[in-house]
């Protein structure tokens, strides 16, 4: 035996808890076959602890994954390589446009209270109530009748002078009217006159609230922090080498157009909506949501309202800010949710009227879907009516398109292929859960923290 073969041998001590390696290091008879056996074993093992894992999608599946796969135990930044392919830029699409309610009464029921617990530490370990808005908020139903479009006219009350002047509209008679519909006293922002009904569906001990984008860039900040590559470009192809597993990625970046080819030990398919485009078994469809921010005209409490709005028949047909006569429905149902630093963020149902486009920047808004959503809750609140739009937007919220719902989180079937994504409207608040079960996926090979069965991707793909 040579001293190199000594040395291979001795290094060989920390397998021993391998049957293989104890074996070889105990017999007596060391010879030149065994010292290959030893030596192909040992190759072999410290492979198998090597990863290159892509994840695929930058909304928020795809950083939180991220996040919790740099904060997984087994994470070694020296033996585990982790790059993030977003086609347009973190936070392009819904994670970056939608309302970000939390909520314990959220679904599905086996991964929400993961998910919400998750929310909270992560706001105290990051500092999220500065950093993305994180706070405990109520919510509840309003039903409400709407009244005539107006003409907007100055701030009430509001002097050449800029001295500011109450009108008063909250006199006893009107008081009365919101206690009787059970409107709580700091519900102060919706027209006395309006309200018919209110019903609490959640408390701060059951509902919060993020700022999407902001909690969805720092993930991916806090995980490029830990090692992960952010790269900019779209997937054009997995090779899953027939289907026996995963062996690379291709993709072209954004901004040199050109073709790049990496390797990959784990694939994670997170792009919401775009998900079938990556990998096309996925039975993912994409739902179009517009939505508005408003600053109001003046400061509105901490709640999240989802509304039933009946319209007076004659409603938006003195529209003049697109010069049409759209038709409404009689009954209406915008949700509206008061964020920090006086901003309101309002949005309406969805529609299936254009098909998804190639990435979130391509994505069609239409302004008077957007216009509707603004008289609709200005119908029911002066401080709405009389605030500033700041943003009309639209984005495509995924949907799974079968009978058991979603989402789907877990092995696709192919070795090394998972799949994270038909999150609906509740992505936000999902999100954390998802991305710590994802990084049990991959280093523990099984969901630990959750009991996900139900949300197998192989039992619909």
């Amino acid at each position: 035996m040579s001293g190199g073969d000594d040395v291979i041998i001795g290094r060989s001590e920390s397998l021993k808890r391998s049957n293989l390696v104890a074996i070889l290091w105990d017999i007596h008879d060391r010879t030149a076959s065994n010292i290959l056996a030893l030596r192909q074993f040992v190759k072999t093992h410290m492979a198998s602890d090597q990863k290159e894992i892509v994840i695929i999608g930058g909304g928020i599946i795809g950083c939180t994954s991220a996040y919790f796969l740099t904060r997984h135990p087994t994470y070694d930044p020296s033996k585990h390589k982790i790059t993030l392919l977003e086609a347009s830029k973190i936070a392009g699409g819904a994670s970056g446009k939608a309302g970000g309610l939390l909520a314990l009464w959220a679904y599905p029921t086996n991964i929400v209270p993961l998910s919400y617990r998750l929310h909270a530490q992560l706001a105290k370990e990051h500092d999220g109530q500065s950093r993305w808005g994180y706070r405990r908020i109520h919510c509840g139903q309003l039903a409400a009748k709407g009244r005539p479009k107006e003409k907007k006219e100055p701030l009430e009350g509001k002097p050449s002078n800029g001295e500011s002047v109450s009108l008063n509209k909250r006199d006893g008679k009107a008081l009365g009217k919101v206690t009787a519909a059970g409107l709580p006293k700091d519900l102060n922002w919706f027209a006395p006159e309006s309200v018919r009904s209110y019903y609490e569906m959640g408390d701060p001990d059951t509902t919060a609230q993020v700022h999407p984008y902001q909690f969805t860039t720092v993930m991916a900040e806090l995980a490029a922090q830990k090692g992960v590559n952010v790269i900019l470009g779209s997937v054009t192809s997995i090779d899953t080498t027939n289907g026996s597993g995963v062996k690379s990625v291709t993709y072209e970046d954004k901004a040199t157009k050109t073709s790049h080819t990496i390797s990959a030990t784990d694939v994670i398919v997170s792009a919401g909506p775009w998900t079938q485009r990556v990998y096309p078994p996925a039975p993912i469809s994409g739902m179009r949501a517009h939505s508005v921010t408003i600053t109001p005209s003046k400061p509105i409490s901490a709640y999240a309202i989802f509304t039933e709005i009946s319209l007076p028949p004659d409603f938006g047909n003195k529209d003049t800010f697109l010069k049409s006569k759209r038709a409404h429905q009689k009954t209406v149902t915008p949700e509206i949710y008061a964020r920090p630093n006086n901003e309101a963020y309002a949005c309406g149902e969805g529609d299936h009227l254009v098909p998804l486009p190639k990435t979130t920047e391509d994505v069609e808004t239409d302004l008077a879907r957007c216009q509707d959503i603004i008289d609709y809750v200005s119908s029911v609140s002066d401080e709405l009516r009389d605030g500033e739009v700041t943003v009309r937007q639209a984005c495509y919220l995924p949907n799974v398109e079968a009978v058991s719902g979603g989402p789907l989180i877990g092995p696709t079937g192919v070795k090394g292929l998972l799949l994270a994504a038909g999150h609906t409207c509740w992505g936000i608040q999902n999100g954390p859960g998802t991305g710590k079960l994802i990084s049990e996926f991959v280093f523990d090979g099984k969901a630990k923290s959750a009991s996900i069965g139900s949300l197998d991707p192989r039992k619909v793909l």
